[in-house]
């Protein structure tokens, strides 16, 4: 069997491109080793910035996410028991963010694929890529009990952190790594949001941070050791632990209700450079990893698909590879500007195990700057909306 792009992975970044390359008239066959349920089911990235928002309607799916999801204009910091409002469209010239599960992303695109009636696999296995620095590269896997193998023009690793391609790439790849000392123990919680924005808090507790998923559903987090055993949180635990760190002094707090899910997930930041070997790219977690605090994994992948699918309509347009051999340079500037600013959310909010009084006391005059700067804040929303890419194809 030949297509022009093989897909391994059907997350965001996979779903986006196949879509995308449909638009283009370009064939693709997408593999992916879970089940759909679980694809759809894994609880990840909710806040998508404009362009992500923008590109997903240009791509035809973002109908429901435009009907379903909670446009914001602004944010805030909370430090010293007070909320201070970052509004980030009058900073931004009009620019917001999105509330949208990256499960409801999923599902969109999933429908808009099948749709397409192009290939889309699901439980595959034995996944292996071969001959990527030929005209011809092939992915092995087994499918319903049989070995298949794919012959394509290119392939895309969007398969994630833990997938198969980024070790396919060599030697020729340097990695980039930084793991933090805290983790995040985040639910999601059947309790209508009491707040109009996401509140970023700094606490001598720790971080803490407000969130939702819809009118009905809270997503929250609190900064945790980055082994703790989410065995060892109540429910009842978490809400005080959740409360002691985000009641503010006017008596704003979350609203409190059965939580749903829970978890805790280790922070780091990873980058793989270059993002290509031979005829293989790599797209999304597959490439990189930033700390959740700048919200930037799921637009950082659309970013990659973006560059990426351009890249691919170009070859097939014109029968040049320039554009494909500048793909890995292009996308790692923007990777590399939001590992900065995801670092600096980061570095800024939380508390590290090594700090003393002199540091909070640090912090707590850096975040006063912020909310009593305009140009401060302005910085802050230009990089949370997102830096400006060109989302036409």
């Amino acid at each position: 069997m030949h297509t022009q792009v093989g897909i391994i992975g059907a997350g965001p970044a996979g779903l986006l491109l196949g879509q995308l390359l449909h638009l283009k008239g370009i064939d693709s066959v997408i593999l992916e080793r879970r089940d759909h349920e679980y694809v759809i089911d894994r609880v990840r990235a909710g806040v998508l910035e404009q362009f992500t928002a923008d590109l997903m309607t240009q791509l035809g799916v973002g109908e429901r996410l435009r009907r379903e999801g909670l446009r914001h204009d602004d944010v805030y910091l909370s430090f010293g028991g007070k909320r201070h409002l970052i509004p980030l469209a009058e900073l931004t010239g009009g620019k917001g963010i999105y509330v949208y599960g990256q499960n409801e992303v999923v599902k969109d695109l999933m429908d808009a694929r099948i749709a397409t009636g192009r290939p889309l696999h699901y439980n595959v296995s034995d996944v292996s890529v071969r001959d990527i620095d030929t005209a011809n590269p092939k992915i092995r896997y087994r499918h319903n009990g049989s070995e298949q193998e794919l012959s394509c023009d290119f392939i895309a690793g969007c398969d994630g952190f833990h997938g198969i391609c980024r070790p396919a790439l060599g030697d020729s790849v340097k990695f980039y790594d930084k793991t933090y000392p805290f983790g995040w123990l985040g639910i999601l919680a059947e309790a209508a949001p009491s707040s109009d924005a996401l509140v970023y808090t700094y606490h001598e507790r720790g971080f803490a941070l407000f969130s939702m998923r819809s009118q009905k559903i809270t997503r929250l987090y609190f900064q945790v050791p980055p082994e703790e055993d989410i065995a060892n949180w109540s429910d009842d635990a978490i809400w005080e632990e959740m409360l002691k760190r985000m009641t503010t002094s006017d008596g704003w707090k979350p609203n409190v209700g059965p939580i749903l899910n829970k978890n805790v997930t280790a922070m780091r930041s990873f980058v793989a450079e270059p993002m290509n070997a031979g005829r293989l790219f790599l797209a999304g977690d597959a490439a990189h990893i930033v700390p959740p605090t700048g919200a930037k994994g799921l637009n950082l992948a659309a970013a990659d698909v973006l560059l990426l699918g351009k890249a691919l309509a170009a070859y097939y347009a014109t029968g040049k590879a320039d554009r494909l051999e500048h793909y890995s340079c292009e996308a790692l500037q923007r990777v590399w500007k939001s590992q900065r600013f995801s670092w600096w959310m980061t570095q800024t909010l939380h508390r590290f195990p090594e700090e003393n009084p002199f540091d909070d006391k640090r912090q707590l005059a850096d975040l006063d700057y912020i909310a009593g700067s305009k140009a401060a804040m302005t910085s802050l929303a230009e990089n949370y909306v997102g830096l400006p890419i060109d989302i036409t194809f």
